[in-house]
């Protein structure tokens, strides 16, 4: 890829994306060419005032044609159903994409109709679509043309079980995850349920059996460890800005124990530069906040292994997983711009 490598933010109002243009910035072999809207043009820095100084980009209105002239990869930072509108004409371009929508996420387009409540209409594509799992998908991230990066609940599930049902070390049908995480995560876009006034002193549960990461996990995991899961997922709001903690049941099967646990997890992420297996002290969202790193613990208590796991849902749950991804299919050191 050309140096520097020159990157497109589509759809560039988001908190997303301003996370994404934050971390890009700093990133010493990229230059951000190109913010793009499907309906606003105005200096990036009149929406996000932070950015004064730092850059003098003007949003543009999308225009695919216009972005392959001036970029080599785009960030996708839109709504799911609109990323696969816009996916085709990109490639088509010449451009390599990188969709932080959920659009190229599941597999199958019967399963996405199912849980997203829309039909894909870019199956075409689908089927090439790469997940981007750093952790366990690297090989192929580097050779994809579009790659799907994954959902911060999934993320956040994924990495720690995966090894575990991969070593044959837990009950692939008797998994819990329950996961609490910051108001951040619902998006910029205002609804009432997300005002001040409703999530302050408020920690509730929410879309119980209805969450769209919930198939993401089951799908995740069987990529990565080749075995099928059962996986009851319960969300939870918080009242902060950002962070999430997964706090995960597993029953573990025949003689395993915690050290083989352990074993696992380092066997399968030892040259993974952004997991932190932590035995000094449970993972916190406090000590993941703006990092890219995921910190997972595992204890036992009542025959069941409880995993707890946390990252920052806006950099390893979105923006810092992208730039991890776009690291790894330009060929820069992965931890590249992250550290």
């Amino acid at each position: 890829m050309p140096n520097p490598l020159r990157a497109a933010i589509v759809g560039a109002t988001g908190y997303t994306s301003l996370e994404l243009l934050r971390w890009l910035l700093r990133h010493p072999q990229v230059k951000v060419t190109v913010l793009a809207s499907r309906k606003l043009e105005q200096p990036i820095s009149r929406v996000f005032p932070e950015l004064l100084g730092r850059s003098d980009l003007t949003i543009e209105l999308f225009e695919p044609g216009v972005i392959a002239q001036k970029a080599d990869i785009a960030f996708l930072c839109v709504p799911h159903a609109t990323a696969m509108e816009y996916v085709p004409d990109l490639l088509a371009a010449g451009l390599r994409v990188i969709d932080l929508s959920a659009d190229y996420r599941l597999k199958d387009a019967q399963l996405y109709e199912k849980w997203y409540k829309h039909p894909h209409s870019d199956t075409q594509n689908l089927v090439h679509a790469v997940y981007g799992l750093p952790e366990i998908f690297a090989r192929q991230i580097a050779e994809a043309k579009l790659i799907a990066n994954p959902g911060c609940y999934a993320t956040c599930a994924i990495l720690p079980l995966s090894p575990l049902v991969k070593a044959g070390l837990i009950d692939p049908q008797d998994i819990i995850v329950n996961a609490a995480s910051g108001i951040s995560g619902a998006g910029r876009n205002p609804a009432p349920q997300h005002h001040f006034p409703e999530r302050n002193e408020a920690f509730e549960a929410y879309a119980i059996g209805t969450h769209r990461h919930a198939p993401e996990m089951v799908e995740g995991i069987k990529a990565g460890s080749g075995k099928k899961v059962d996986i009851t997922f319960v969300p939870h709001l918080v009242p902060m800005d950002r962070g999430i903690l997964s706090t995960i049941y597993a029953r573990p099967m025949g003689q395993a124990t915690i050290g083989s646990a352990l074993d696992a997890w380092h066997a399968a992420y030892s040259a993974s530069p952004f997991v932190r297996i932590r035995t000094d002290v449970g993972p916190s969202t406090k000590f993941v906040i703006n990092t890219n790193y995921i910190d997972m613990a595992i204890y036992e208590y009542n025959n069941r292994w409880i995993i707890i796991s946390a990252l920052d849902n806006m950099v390893k749950g979105a923006a810092g997983q992208a730039i991890e991804n776009m690291n790894i299919a330009a060929g820069f050191p992965r931890a590249m711009g992250l550290n």
